[in-house]
């Protein structure tokens, strides 16, 4: 997935750590072999709420050091462009935030009849204070409903996602992970999130349908995201989309089912545990939201999985 060269980023909805608040429309105020980290991971990679599972993040750590941290990071945000984005994690983190605003921005008021309201995204790493509770790198990225943020620490992808379960490297791949957490964000909107602390376990559970269906609607973000024009007329921030990044995405679906990671853990597959759904699961309901590019579509709470 290739950024167009040469544009510019607004970087106000995303920060270097700390709450951040709500992010708005461009900057406009408006009114969430494996080692012991991905244990942590099984139960919150990709999640919702770290306060659903009963767990306590690490301490906070020394403030001065998360204060330093987060303005390297805000200085970083500052300076990324279009350009940097095609190589840098943090700027693509950025622009793919930008992306994901244009496409639900037009998309959500033409098939739900809502407005989209951005989710603020910080940028971290070590520890952070959220309105889920205190949180820390281990727990992977998350979105927190009761502030409406996105959380990722940039360093995950490469320490986890790739070396620990085997996912891709590609920037496509690290997008898809993003373009999951907003899913939830949309979740929140519809009023779905909910749904997955009736059901918190099984494979045909509450929590993985929300899960499936965040990986649906980061399928949708795919299908648009190199058609939906940035606002003002101009062209898409996304110039490409080949099938090696839409085969990359897979990879990545596929690395993070729950019955892979049980397995990369030495662990039996257990579905009775699982909170995400197995790897072909996860492949299919991102492929069902990039080849059909319907909410609709993407409707996992009806019938079987």
């Amino acid at each position: 997935m290739t950024f167009r060269q040469g544009g510019k980023l607004d970087t106000s909805g995303v920060s270097g750590g700390g709450s951040g608040g709500r992010g708005g429309r461009r900057g406009m105020a408006v009114g969430g072999g494996v080692g012991g980290l991905v244990v942590v991971l099984i139960a919150l990679f990709l999640g919702v709420d770290p306060g659903q599972l009963g767990l306590e993040a690490g301490p906070t750590g020394d403030q001065g050091q998360q204060t330093g941290s987060a303005q390297q990071f805000q200085a970083h945000i500052d300076q990324c462009d279009l350009e940097q984005a095609n190589s840098d994690t943090i700027c693509r983190i950025v622009a793919t935030t930008e992306s994901l605003e244009d496409v639900w921005t037009t998309q959500l008021p033409d098939q739900a009849g809502m407005r989209w309201v951005q989710p603020h995204t910080n940028i971290f790493t070590g520890a952070i204070d959220t309105g889920c509770g205190a949180a820390s790198s281990d727990i992977g990225p998350f979105y927190c409903p009761a502030d409406q943020n996105v959380y990722i620490d940039p360093a995950f992808f490469d320490e986890v996602l790739v070396r620990q379960l085997g996912a891709s490297p590609s920037g496509a791949a690290q997008m898809y992970v993003v373009a999951h957490e907003f899913g939830h964000h949309l979740q929140t909107m519809l009023g779905d999130i909910r749904r997955s602390q009736r059901d918190p376990a099984g494979p045909s559970s509450g929590a993985v349908r929300v899960e499936l269906q965040a990986d649906c609607y980061a399928g949708l973000w795919a299908h648009y995201a190199t058609t939906t024009p940035a606002p003002g007329g101009e062209l898409p921030l996304l110039e490409s989309l080949t099938q090696r990044d839409v085969d990359a995405i897979v990879q990545t679906a596929e690395a993070i089912g729950d019955d892979h990671i049980q397995k990369s853990g030495g662990a039996r597959v257990d579905p009775g545990s699982w909170t995400h759904g197995s790897s072909e699961m996860r492949r299919q309901w991102f492929l069902t939201g990039y080849e059909q590019g319907s909410m609709q579509a993407c409707d996992t709470f009806r019938g079987q999985l």
